[in-house]
């Protein structure tokens, strides 16, 4: 195990507070869980004990169905709480609906986890809250000068001048939901059909207050009949709409290339770009910075003269 300050220690199966007794985004079953957000590189079933704000235990129950059955305790923004006498407060993340960063305070030090974060406009989801930290434990998906995340709005709306139908790849939880909005902003006249596996979780946005705009559920031989028919589906499914001849086929994605056979990328990501986290950086004043969830190496090149101590914790 690594030592993430005197707070935390960090191994392959997440972060651990030895003084709380808890774990944060733990990857094997624990007996005391802090989540940060639903999505399932972070929120896992089989937990004792789960602290998370509403809408993300909901979406775990949406996900994980009767194989949900820890003990849940609700999380409200910007209130502490304690755990094993830690004070533990949540705040807002941007990421997906309900994310959090964790802020824990020990003998007098600041200790900041921001789970996955973004701090681009989403109307789907809370906006993100700048948290003043003595240490920044931040995830580094897009962390090197090359990535710089477009506009999705005008990303979308180069998209909707193709003139057939569009298959439209996104991942279940978040990017869906968030592509859905914007194109009813931005394309009113063009119908958007969603895969099942995903209104499952459009139906846990709106039942949390989420104003998603029209949506239909998909009907092969209704999307076929119109050339102005959207569809969006999970990656799993993706791949099966090859034989879609008259159908763009685009995956979402922050990357510059898909994991999946497409025609195009759409260029929308749920994560900081390089430039957002150096800000996030300035605006929390760390003076620590510990990495994980991406490669940090570009960060601490980046500070190696001047600037915040960078520690790897994923090397």
């Amino acid at each position: 195990m690594k030592p993430v300050g005197t707070l935390l220690l960090y191994s392959a199966n997440g972060l651990y507070c030895p003084a709380g007794d808890f774990s944060i985004d733990p990857s094997r079953k624990c007996p005391v869980a802090l989540i940060s957000h639903a999505h399932g590189d972070h929120a896992l079933p089989g937990h004792g004990l789960v602290y998370a704000t509403r809408p993300t235990w909901n979406l775990m129950k949406s996900r994980f169905k009767e194989k949900l059955t820890a003990d849940f305790r609700e999380v409200e923004f910007g209130r502490p709480f304690f755990v094993g006498g830690i004070s533990v407060t949540y705040f807002p993340a941007g990421h997906i609906l309900g994310s959090a960063q964790i802020l824990m305070v020990h003998e007098g030090q600041r200790y900041l986890y921001t789970g996955d974060f973004k701090v681009q406009h989403d109307p789907t989801c809370e906006p993100y809250h700048s948290v003043p930290c003595d240490h920044l434990i931040t995830e580094t998906t897009f962390a090197h000068p090359d990535f710089s995340h477009p506009d999705p709005l005008d990303e979308l709306r180069e998209l909707c001048e193709y003139d057939h139908q569009l298959v439209i790849g996104a991942y279940a939880v978040g990017k869906a939901q968030r592509i859905t909005r914007l194109l009813h902003e931005m394309a009113p006249h063009r119908r958007v059909m969603v895969h099942p596996i995903i209104s499952d979780y459009h139906k846990v946005y709106e039942d949390a207050g989420v104003n998603l705009g029209d949506w239909w559920p998909y009907s092969r031989k209704e999307f076929l009949q119109d050339p102005a028919n959207i569809l969006i589906v999970p990656p799993s499914v993706f791949s099966r709409f090859d034989r879609h001849d008259r159908a763009l086929k685009v995956f979402a994605t922050g990357w510059k290339r898909s994991y999946y056979r497409c025609d195009r990328v759409l260029s929308i990501s749920d994560h900081a770009d390089w430039n957002d986290l150096i800000k996030v950086i300035a605006d929390c004043g760390a003076k620590t910075i510990f990495t994980l969830h991406g490669d940090g190496t570009s960060l601490k090149s980046h500070y190696q003269l001047e600037g915040p101590h960078v520690e790897l914790l994923h090397v």
